[in-house]
């Protein structure tokens, strides 16, 4: 639970960089995430900087976002000023009972003590109200991504950063570890291909962004990143200029009890 929080907490010294460098979300993969929901009403939940509140928002949904930490929910802010965006979090939301038809969390999930925060988002839902994960995945089916993967290790590409294992990693995210009653029913899992313009050094940028690499000790941190910037100097797909980087957004959606 320590190391779970330290990494949760970490990105609030990196929130510029994040909202610079951080993709948003498919746009397919949130309306798919969206599509049972009862109504407009949706929750973006532990916000971050708002890369799915964007996405949200330009879909024309009713969207409020949540963010704990506070210099990620000013960049938020900064970048949607029209959005109504609140301090609190998964396990505290400040809304009342019944508000949302949906509650979805961009790459933010795995950082919820679902003992707690599964009831406070039964809490805020519709009857029928549905609850999305999202997890922007690198697709390392692509040769030169598995090897990214390689070198760059577990803090900058983890389990749930590639399609291969994000989905046994997510598939019961929405449970509680301590054998609590479940408050959702069986869980539905998709991917939706995606994809992010990058040069060498915007992709170096990105990977800094994990919250892995946020609480690396600073020479180590630099070590990797200098791996990671080795490897793609050295090959075509990312030596020179602009690439898309192969990526999917990968969703899973449960419906409230």
């Amino acid at each position: 639970m320590d190391e779970r929080l330290l990494h949760a907490s970490s990105f609030g010294a990196a929130a510029i960089a994040y909202d610079e460098h951080r993709p948003d979300y498919a746009q397919a993969a949130v309306r798919w995430a969206l599509r049972p929901a009862p109504g407009p009403r949706v929750l973006d939940l532990g916000a971050g900087t708002g890369k799915l509140t964007a996405t949200l928002d330009a879909l024309g949904a009713e969207v409020v976002a949540v963010e704990p930490d506070p210099a990620m929910l000013t960049e938020l802010r900064r970048s949607l000023p029209a959005v109504r965006a609140l301090p609190g979090s998964a396990e505290e939301i400040p809304l009342p009972d019944g508000s949302v038809d949906a509650v979805l969390a961009g790459n933010a999930m795995h950082w919820f003590d679902m003992a707690v925060a599964g009831p406070e988002i039964a809490r805020v839902l519709a009857p029928g109200g549905i609850l999305a994960g999202l997890w922007n995945v690198m697709d390392d089916r692509v040769e030169w991504v598995a090897g990214l993967a390689r070198v760059s290790g577990s803090a900058a590409i983890g389990p749930r950063d590639t399609p291969t294992s994000w989905r046994a990693e997510t598939a019961h995210m929405h449970l509680p570890k301590n054998g609590a009653a479940a408050r959702f029913r069986l869980p539905e899992q998709a991917e939706f291909t995606h994809g992010q313009r990058r040069t060498a050094d915007t992709l170096v940028s990105t990977l800094a962004t994990r919250a892995g690499m946020l609480v690396m000790p600073d020479h180590e941190r630099e070590t990797t990143l200098g791996r990671i910037r080795a490897y793609l100097a050295s090959r075509p797909e990312t030596t020179d200029g602009e690439f898309t980087l192969p990526m999917l957004t990968g969703v899973l959606r449960v419906r409230r009890l």
